[in-house]
């Protein structure tokens, strides 16, 4: 197909981002129809396309209408979290390309379901996580597929997001983490963190994670932001169920561990922490270092330790950083995340145009979703260890290794 059309499922604010400064810049790409249930979300989209894009597309309150009209090519699903796999499945049962933005499941059907229409459809289906093409996350990759840091053992990743206003005014801006916050206590958003390493290490392909455990801090924070705020003392006997930190520990089949942290409901600056351990060396993002065996000299007088190390990643650009990283434009740097997003969303049409494997499949989002029900039932259950499902029905051990990119 030379021109996709494509449809969007959520208006809301990531929804909207990635259509207006994304996909509706894409070459040969356009938006026909625009789904959310509010259907002034709806509208605004719409005529901030026609600003932006020259084409109008049609607004709908139903997705089941808009696929049967429009009949697009592909979609974009960026509902609120609970309706991903119900809208997906349905896009796949329809021939639709689909495009599913993250989140985590709320049990072990919703998973299967995604699979299940899959394997009985063949749809194209990609799951957009935009972490796996960050620069930092390619550049460790590429180190690792090489061999510098030799075996790899541990890797640790966070979502460390501030989102108190978010969260404490989802009823006036109608955004579901407050009602995610409220009911339940989770890794609620594991796919930032967990997705880069989890290609990193090959789950899904010769690996697999095996189980996990998790714990969660008191839920003290939002209650106490809501106190402070006069425009929401509607909130302030309100129960919140989410642990403020929720930190996780995965066991992989090879040997690897992974740790994750959730922490968005404490001040701080964003970061991913993304960290990779291995036995020649390691890779540090907040600290933008890159260590290799023998190439350094450790310094331990506290006043200067590792200090000379810490940015020098950028003298490894030359030799392991991904072409299209070096040859990022202005305009991608300021469409979203920093370029993430134009990579990923030129990948899946790219995949869709030519008939190639998405880098990101059902099984990916199936496994990497599911630590969030998974981690809700290891609290639950005081931090008990839990096994975690392989969506690959024994697949995984032939599988080759599918990076989001070629190095």
């Amino acid at each position: 197909m030379k021109t996709i059309r494509f449809a969007i499922c959520g208006a809301g604010c990531r929804g909207s981002q990635l259509a207006l400064d994304v996909i509706s810049k894409l070459p040969d790409v356009v938006i026909v129809g625009v789904f959310d249930p509010y259907h002034d979300k709806a509208e605004k989209l719409c005529k901030s396309l026609v600003e932006k894009a020259g084409n109008e597309p049609k607004k709908y309150i139903s997705y089941e209408t808009m696929f049967d009209v429009e009949k697009p090519d592909a979609v974009l699903v960026s509902t609120s979290w609970d309706a991903h796999v119900p809208v997906a499945v349905r896009a796949m049962e329809k021939g639709i390309a689909t495009a599913l933005e993250v989140g985590g499941a709320y049990g072990e059907a919703e998973c299967r379901m995604l699979i299940d229409a899959y394997e009985r459809t063949k749809t194209p289906f990609m799951f957009m996580e935009n972490c796996c093409f960050g620069k930092d996350e390619l550049l460790a990759t590429a180190m690792a597929r090489k061999g510098a840091f030799g075996r790899i053992v541990y890797c640790h990743g966070a979502y460390m997001h501030d989102l108190r206003d978010e969260i404490a005014y989802g009823d006036v801006n109608r955004h579901y983490r407050l009602h995610e916050y409220s009911t339940r206590n989770c890794e609620n958003y594991p796919t930032h963190d967990l997705g880069p390493i989890a290609k990193l290490v090959g789950i899904n392909r010769g690996n697999r994670m095996v189980s996990l455990v998790s714990r969660a801090s008191g839920a003290f924070s939002l209650s106490e932001f809501t106190e402070k705020k006069d425009d929401l003392k509607h909130l302030r006997n309100h129960s919140f169920a989410q642990g403020d930190i929720v930190e996780t520990l995965i066991t992989c089949e090879n040997g690897e561990l992974i740790s994750l942290r959730l922490d968005t409901t404490l001040p701080s600056h964003y970061s991913r922490e993304f960290t990779v351990r291995g036995t020649q060396g390691m890779y540090s993002q907040d600290l933008n270092m890159v260590l290799v065996d023998g190439g350094f000299e450790e310094d331990f007088e506290p006043a200067r330790f590792n200090r000379k190390h810490i940015n020098n990643a950028e003298n490894y650009y030359e030799e392991y950083l991904p072409q299209m990283w070096k040859d990022m434009t202005p305009e991608k740097l300021e469409a979203g995340h920093g370029g993430m997003d134009c990579f990923e969303f030129e990948v899946f049409c790219d995949c869709l145009r030519n008939g190639k494997e998405m880098p990101i499949d059902v099984y990916d989002a199936a496994a990497w979703m599911s630590v969030s029900y998974l981690s809700e039932k290891s609290i639950q259950l005081g931090g008990a260890s839990v096994e975690i499902p392989d969506f690959t029905n024994g697949a995984y051990k032939t599988r080759p290794i599918k990076d989001v990119i070629e190095f």
